[in-house]
């Protein structure tokens, strides 16, 4: 054995020892933050203070030298008009990571932002962090989240299903007996659960949401108008006139949206209308619909009883999206609410298990060290 390699075997322990005392040290200055790692959003709450941050999720970086342009809003209004030195990126595609070096400056800057004021030692924080991610990853996938934590400075990474963070952050009592049915419609995916005594009895990850809402507006519009939109118009669209269901008396609302005309190359605008939008939606609508009732029909008896009392609980943002409960409600004959503030509902769960240490043994949390 050479002497480098034994230094190295009697540093290494060493170094670990004095890094325990360290982490606690910093952990005694920093803020505990729960992380809603969306999609389309990225929330961040810090324990004692609640929600702090509200942010797109998306970053801008120089293509050949990787450096950080800009995080968040302004990332956003850079998607699809970045010159070819610029890439404007959403590090997250489907719930889970997709540009892991992003995704890490992306928490980085925020657990940083976090401690700009609070800290005493802001440029290395060692927060404890709980993050919700879909039920439906993989090993590897939820790997790749605690290792983009931990790489962002927190001293630990606690993973929490965003369902079961959703139905603590919807004010669910998700311990007892009794069962709760959540469906989250997020931008990536769209999370269903079945939930008694702090676990998930029954689980389906559709990675259908919001942002299939957006393409099928983009791909309506291309063959019914030969029309090219960006997925931000179409985003807006959805967010202005879109709906899952009509109402009696309901009147025809229109929005005017401008594109690229496919035939011409020219610029090119239509008024569409609530019913045209609401014809697009139909068929995304009616797959998470379908994913509802099938994981209806696979619960067990007494948890149905449950449900058919309580009703169905929607969190998350495409929850948001007009008469969605009205549409869900008809097709599955139970009695449908939308939580308050539901899009923060993730974000406020995985606050609760920051406040209440005691709900990570009762829950199912990963944890990484």
């Amino acid at each position: 054995m050479s002497r480098l390699s034994r230094f190295k075997k009697i540093i290494k322990p060493a170094a670990s020892k004095l890094s325990i005392p360290f982490n606690r040290i910093l952990g005694a200055v920093s803020h505990d933050v729960g992380i809603d790692l969306g999609t389309a959003n990225t929330m961040v709450f810090v324990l004692g203070k609640g929600i702090v941050i509200r942010e797109p999720s998306a970053v801008a970086r120089h293509k050949k030298t990787k450096e950080i342009l800009a995080i968040g809003s302004s990332a956003k209004k850079m998607l699809g008009r970045t010159p070819a030195n610029i890439e404007a990126i959403r590090p997250l595609r489907d719930g889970v990571i997709a540009d892991f070096d992003a995704a890490s400056a992306m928490l980085r800057h925020y657990i940083r932002k976090v401690h700009e004021s609070g800290a005493v030692i802001p440029k290395i924080p060692r927060p404890r962090v709980v993050i919700g991610i879909p039920s439906g990853v993989t090993e590897v996938e939820r790997r790749a989240v605690a290792d983009a934590a931990i790489e962002a400075g927190a001293r630990k990474a606690h993973l929490i299903e965003e369902a079961v963070a959703a139905a603590l952050g919807a004010g669910l009592d998700i311990t007892s007996p009794k069962g709760t049915f959540v469906v989250d419609i997020g931008g990536g995916t769209t999370e269903i659960a079945l939930i008694s005594l702090g676990g998930i009895v029954l689980s389906n990850s559709l990675r259908i949401a919001g942002d299939e809402m957006d393409e099928a507006i983009v791909s309506y519009v291309r063959l019914k108008y030969s029309l090219l939109l960006g997925q931000p118009t179409a985003e807006e669209v959805k967010m202005a006139i879109g709906s899952a269901a009509t109402g009696k008396k309901e009147k025809e609302t229109f929005h005017v949206v401008r594109g690229r005309d496919l035939e011409t190359g020219l610029p090119k605008s239509v008024k569409l209308a609530s019913g045209e939008v609401r014809e697009a939606l139909a068929p995304v609508l009616q797959e998470i619909i379908g994913g509802i009732k099938e994981m209806i029909e696979e619960s067990p008896p007494e948890l149905v009883s449950d449900i058919m009392e309580q009703g169905i609980v929607m969190a998350g943002g495409g929850s948001q999206l007009g008469k969605i409960d009205k549409a869900v409600a008809e097709a599955t004959k139970m009695p449908v609410t939308v939580a308050e503030d539901s899009i923060t509902c993730v974000v406020r769960g995985c606050g609760k298990v920051l406040e209440d240490p005691s709900l990570l043994s009762q829950i199912n949390v990963t944890t990484g060290l």
